[in-house]
Order: structure tokens, then sequence, then C-alpha cells
């Protein structure tokens, strides 16, 4: 079996790239594959094939064009070979158009304290991918959702970069919250930006920002659902993703090339990682 791709759906979901994916549901007569071929089409690219010639041609063309149009519902296709595609087969396939888009939720979550930890529990239930970033190798628990990468950074600021679509500041220092708040605001994308803390640490950041020259007008803080005001970690971290999900959410745009932030040639990781997470 051809698993190419396979290895290339794999790749999208790294980089956060939209396919569809395209199987023979059925094969009957003399087709050029069999029933179960499948074959992956992006944008710019192609893995697989179901048997090249018209058929294929009129599956990449109509896969694209579903992406083109953020379709997201399943599309089911019959083609008669001879009469609609002009192909000397003579037989008949029902093609499956599978549209698979990554999360619009991109987290970069900034800080391992006890509202952190609550809060990545929740956030591994949801379709999201999640960035978990602290210097403190020891805070991570010895597992993480499989939706959260957890990266070790002397400096967590370089991995501030566009792709986010939500960037949430709770680390235990108020200056590194300032720091990351001041990069998460310049980023050009503008992604929601949530900092944990009260109405005067706001007021603080504000009058700081607006020093440097910085709006802080889409700066949220306290970070929260308005009406959640429990103070338990656990209730603080609900108030949070029911803030996160209620928020218009931006549509991230990561480079073509490169994944979103992670470990890996992020040039914020202290090497403990080794690309993979810890």
């Amino acid at each position: 079996m051809n698993g190419a791709w396979i290895t290339a759906l794999a790749e999208c979901d790294r980089l956060g790239h939209p396919a569809v994916l395209v199987t023979m549901l059925d094969a009957a007569g003399s087709t050029p594959r069999a029933a179960g071929t499948k074959m992956l089409v992006t944008a710019d690219g192609l893995a697989g094939t179901i048997g090249g010639g018209a058929l294929e041609f009129t599956a990449i063309e109509t896969a694209r064009a579903l992406l083109d149009g953020d379709v997201t519902e399943l599309r089911t296709e019959t083609y008669p070979l001879g009469p609609r595609l002009g192909q000397c087969c003579g037989g008949r396939v029902s093609l499956l158009y599978e549209p698979l888009y990554p999360p619009r939720l991109r987290i970069g979550l900034f800080g391992a304290g006890h509202v952190a930890k609550a809060l990545v529990t929740l956030l591994g239930t949801l379709p999201a991918r999640v960035t978990w970033v602290d210097s403190r190798p020891d805070l991570f628990p010895a597992t993480v959702p499989a939706n959260v990468t957890a990266c070790v950074a002397a400096a967590p600021e370089s991995l501030l970069v566009p792709g986010f679509s939500h960037i949430l500041i709770m680390t235990h220092d108020h200056a590194l919250d300032y720091r990351l708040t001041v990069a998460a605001l310049r980023l050009s994308d503008q992604p929601f930006v949530g900092v944990i803390g009260s109405q005067t640490k706001r007021a603080r950041f504000a009058s700081r920002l607006a020093v440097a020259g910085q709006d802080a007008a889409r700066l949220v803080c306290p970070i929260g659902l308005p009406g959640l005001t429990g103070k338990h970690p656990g209730e603080i971290a609900v108030a949070v993703a029911a803030q996160i999900l209620s928020s218009p959410q931006p549509v991230p745009s990561p480079p073509l090339s490169a994944p979103l932030p992670l470990p890996a040639g992020c040039g914020g990781c202290d090497g403990r990682c080794d690309g993979k997470g810890i």
C-alpha cells in the first residue's frame, strides 16, 4: 500500500495546513485503482494517487475547490469513467472527499503554575493545539494531553511569533508577564492577548505601554469570562477556557514552510526538549 498520503497528512498536521483526503469508496468494472485507495490534496501539493488521468485531475480540482471555499462537510461523487470523464477504462468509481483543517484554536500558554496546569487539562479536551512554555522544567507534569507541546525555554519571549490565535500569560514573574505582553501585542496577526491578574495590574501595564508608545486596547486583564469569579485554580481555568471559546477567533496564518512555534528550531528552547517537547 502506498503510504505517502499518511506521511503527508502528518506533515500537514504539524505545519497547520489544510488538506482534503480523497478515498476511492467503490470501484466497479475496469478502474485504475481498487476501492480503499487514497490520496491527499493540499493547495499546492499532492501525495499518493488514485490512478492518474482524467479521474485524478478532476479529483484534484474538486478537492482544491473545497479548500478555496472553506468547505468542511464530507462530499461523495460518482464518476462513470467513460461517459463522464472520457477514460477508456469503462468502469465506475465513487470518491469520498474529506476536508481536513487544523484547529482554529492555536494557543500559546506561558507559565506552568496551578492555574495553567488546570487550564491545560481543560484545553486537552478541546479541538486546539497548545504550546505550553515555562523556563522551569520541574513544573511540567510527567504527561500532557496529546494536543499540548510542553516547551522549556530560557527566554519565553522568543517563542512569541505569528501563528497563535490566543496568547495566555500567567507566569510567576510580573516583569516577565510584562515583557511577554509587549511582545504579544506587537505581533502582526493580532491574536487574543490575555494576562492573569487584577485591574490594578492591568492599569500598571497599560501605563507602561502608553509610555512606550504601545496601545493597550487589546490587552485582556484580568483574564477569564466576566461573571465567573471563583479564585480556585480550577474555577479560574474554567473562566479562561469559557472566555477563549466565546471570544472571536482570529484565523492564524503560520508560515507556509515552517511549523507553528514548537521546540524544534524555535530559538527559545534550552535544548532539553530535543525538538520533541518534554
